[in-house]
């Protein structure tokens, strides 16, 4: 059992003992944790529950995977992103490089995802392709609300 991290107060501050106590990431997620350091995206608590609690890993190839799509998305000026990794939906604040939130392929039967502004398909490595947008996706020029 990992033992909790205590907050470090800032230089003339004394420690707060009403925080929340965070747990030390554990196992693949202290791989995220990496990441999220060399300029990755971020998780959130939320989303980090959500990935233990679903079994969902990451490999690095995933990682970089999703970091090329919300570059993808914050080139098209995107705030709050559906992206759609291997068998992943996973909804990404752009702005702040954060994952939010994680579903697997079977959560995601008869779901609504409101509160988004675009979608990017992310590609693997096994893909030979980066990620790119819906409406890149569609060719010919064809425009779509994310355009």
């Amino acid at each position: 059992m990992s033992t909790p991290i205590q907050p470090t107060p800032a230089p003339g501050q004394s420690p707060d003992p009403q925080q929340v106590q965070r747990k030390k990431p554990s196992g693949d997620f202290a791989g995220l944790l990496a990441h999220q350091l060399a300029g990755g995206v971020r998780f959130s608590g939320h989303a980090i529950e959500r990935l233990e609690s679903r079994n969902i890993e990451l490999s690095e190839s995933d990682l970089a995977s999703l970091a090329a799509a919300t570059d993808r998305a914050a080139a098209k000026g995107s705030k709050d992103s559906l992206v759609l990794l291997r068998d992943l939906a996973l909804i990404v604040n752009v702005k702040n490089r954060t994952v939010l939130t994680a579903l697997a392929q079977n959560d995601m039967r008869e779901k609504v995802v409101t509160n988004i502004d675009s979608t990017v398909i992310a590609e693997t490595e096994e893909d030979g392709k980066t990620g790119r947008t819906q409406s890149e996706k569609s060719g010919a020029g064809g425009q779509s609300a994310a355009d």
